[in-house]
């Protein structure tokens, strides 16, 4: 383990987020659950568990992108694959939510909450690219600690080599949402997309024309492209390619 790698587990065993008892993970459809917030690309995903920093759950596809084999790979592991250059970005990433969550939400949500931020990281084929992190606590244990979360990594080569060096939490469960955050920006809330505008940002990502989408959503083609031009106006894009990176870079889908 590399001494930045060490920085990374220092901060997740902090004494006032790390759990001192194990956490029993509750009973989801994991497809189900990475399918709701996974953005467009190849990803895998695994739980992590901060009582013993073990994973498990790991998907398949972990081996198409690090060519780890799912059945032995390590937390440690998927923390080696992350750019040198990154990983103090990762430890201070993880430390400022730690801390903002803890100041200035409150342990009592969160479980509301989803992390994402990007970082480089190590392919099967020996080269870097970039990779979106999207993380859900899914339990706590008696006194607010960290228990196990949902870890997804998805490839985002096609959209950009360049990382933003900012996160976002978006909310859940009709908590607030706080975007582009970095360790000294102000708080911006993210744009207040309805249910419906999120399902046709995910099909426009998946290449779906408006005639498409309105076949999908059993709506008329006209609303559709209402929402289109709404959605382009709540997020200040110009088009929706712009719009479509925007929202999978912030976590917004």
């Amino acid at each position: 383990m590399t001494k930045e790698i060490q920085k990374l587990h220092d901060v997740w065993h902090d004494t006032q987020n790390r759990s001192v008892q194990n956490t029993i993970l509750p009973k989801i459809t994991f497809d189900d659950l990475t399918n709701s917030i996974i953005s467009t690309g190849p990803f895998y995903y695994y739980v992590v568990d901060f009582f013993d920093m073990s994973i498990s759950n790991v998907s398949s596809s972990i081996s198409e992108i690090h060519g780890f084999d799912p059945n032995v790979v390590t937390f440690n592991d998927v923390l080696g694959t992350i750019h040198p250059d990154d990983v103090s970005f990762v430890v201070q990433m993880e430390d400022f939510f730690n801390d903002f969550f803890y100041n200035n939400i409150g342990a009592q949500k969160l479980l509301s909450y989803k992390i994402n931020y990007c970082f480089r990281s190590m392919m099967k084929e020996g080269n870097y690219g970039m990779l979106n992190h999207q993380s859900i606590l899914l339990t706590l244990d008696e006194d607010g600690g960290y228990g196990k979360s949902l870890n997804i990594h998805t490839r985002i080569d096609h959209l950009t080599n360049q990382n933003t060096y900012k996160g976002s939490l978006i909310g859940l469960n009709g908590e607030p949402s706080y975007m582009d955050l970095n360790f000294n920006t102000d708080i911006k809330k993210a744009p207040e997309f309805s249910k419906r505008e999120i399902d046709i940002i995910k099909n426009i990502a998946d290449g779906l024309s408006s005639i498409e989408i309105a076949e999908k959503l059993f709506i008329s083609d006209f609303t559709v492209k209402k929402h289109r031009k709404n959605i382009l106006n709540k997020s200040a894009c110009k088009n929706t390619a712009q719009l479509v990176k925007s929202c999978i870079l912030q976590g917004i889908i």
